[in-house]
C-alpha cells in the first residue's frame, strides 16, 4: 500500500506539469498564423503576383491621371479593375491552401496533435489574409499618398458636407476592397479542403471565378428582365452576389456620397451582412470538410 502511495505521489506532479505546459487554442492558432505568414513570404508565385498587382494599381492611378483629380476620381477609375484583379489574387492566395498541407502530409501529422479542424481552418486564413490583405492595401494606400502629394495645393478642406472629394471616401474604398478580397479568401480555403488535387482545386477555383465574376451577375440580370426580379427587389437581390454587394457598398458609401446626390444602388447593411456571410459560411464549409 505504501509503495502505491508513493507511486501515485511521484506521478501526480509530472501530469499536474504535463497539463500546464500543453499549449492551448490561442498558442495553437499563432502557431499556425506564423506557418502561413513564412509560407507567403518563402513562396516566390506570392511574390510576383504582389508586384504585378502593385504595377497594375499604380499605373492605372499615374496613367489615367485621375490621381491630379481627386480621391474619388482615382477609386472610380480603379473599382472595375480591383473587381477583377482582388478576386484573381485572393484565389492564388488560398486555391492550395489546405490542399498543400494534405499533399504533403502535413495533415496527417497535425492529426497527431490537439489541433482542431476549426483551429486550422482559422489559422490557415489568418495567416493568408494577413499576406493579401498586405498586396492589396499597400498599393491603395501608396496611390492616396499620391493623391494628396498631387492634390495637395488644391484641396484646402476636406469634405464634411455631400458633394466634395474627400479621402475619407477613398479609406471607405480600402477598407470595403479588404473585406471583399478576405470574404474571396475564404471561398478558396473552402475550395482548398474539398478537393483532392492541384488540377481539381485549379479547375474549380476557376469555375468559381466565372462564377462570382460574371455568373451570378448575369443570373440576376436575366431573373430582373425577365421579370422574376422586380425594381424593389434588385437591390436586395444584388447582396446575393459578393462581386455585386462590394460594388454596391463602394457606390453607395463613396461615389454617391461624393455626388451628393443619385438613386439608391446597394442595401448598405444587407450587403456588409452578404460579405461576412460568405466568409464565415466558407470557413464553415472547409472546417467541415476537415473534420469528415
Amino acid at each position: 500500500m505504501s509503495d502505491e502511495r508513493s507511486t501515485s505521489s511521484r506521478s501526480t506532479p509530472v501530469r499536474e506539469t504535463e497539463t500546464r505546459t500543453a499549449p492551448g487554442p490561442r498558442h495553437r492558432l499563432k502557431t499556425i498564423v506564423r506557418r502561413e505568414l513564412r509560407t507567403v513570404v518563402r513562396t516566390r508565385t506570392f511574390f510576383v503576383l504582389a508586384l504585378a498587382f502593385a504595377a497594375v494599381v499604380l499605373g492605372i492611378a499615374v496613367v489615367g491621371e485621375s490621381i491630379q483629380a481627386g480621391y474619388v476620381p482615382t477609386l472610380v477609375d480603379l473599382l472595375t479593375p480591383l473587381e477583377l484583379l482582388v478576386p484573381v489574387l485572393a484565389v492564388a492566395f488560398g486555391y492550395r491552401a489546405i490542399l498543400g498541407d494534405d499533399q504533403r502530409g502535413e495533415l496527417d501529422v497535425l492529426e497527431t496533435y490537439p489541433v482542431s479542424g476549426r483551429e486550422l481552418v482559422l489559422g490557415v486564413y489568418l495567416g493568408r489574409a494577413i499576406g493579401l490583405l498586405a498586396t492589396v492595401v499597400v498599393p491603395l494606400v501608396i496611390v492616396a499618398v499620391a493623391v494628396a502629394v498631387t492634390e495637395g495645393s488644391q484641396l484646402s478642406i476636406y469634405a464634411t458636407h455631400s458633394g466634395a472629394d474627400s479621402p475619407v471616401l477613398f479609406g471607405r474604398f480600402v477598407v470595403l476592397t479588404a473585406l471583399f478580397a478576405l470574404s474571396v479568401l475564404a471561398i478558396a480555403i473552402a475550395i482548398s479542403s474539398v478537393v483532392s488535387g492541384t488540377r481539381s482545386a485549379l479547375a474549380l477555383a476557376v469555375v468559381a471565378l466565372v462564377i462570382l465574376l460574371v455568373g451570378m451577375d448575369l443570373a440576376i440580370a436575366y431573373g430582373f428582365s425577365i421579370g422574376i426580379i422586380g425594381d424593389s427587389e434588385l437591390v436586395y437581390t444584388l447582396v446575393l452576389s459578393p462581386l455585386s454587394a462590394f460594388r454596391g457598398l463602394v457606390f453607395e458609401s463613396a461615389v454617391v456620397v461624393a455626388s451628393g446626390t443619385g438613386p439608391d444602388v446597394a442595401a448598405p447593411i444587407s450587403s456588409l451582412v452578404s460579405l461576412v456571410g460568405w466568409t464565415v459560411g466558407s470557413l464553415g464549409v472547409a472546417t467541415w470538410a476537415l473534420n469528415r
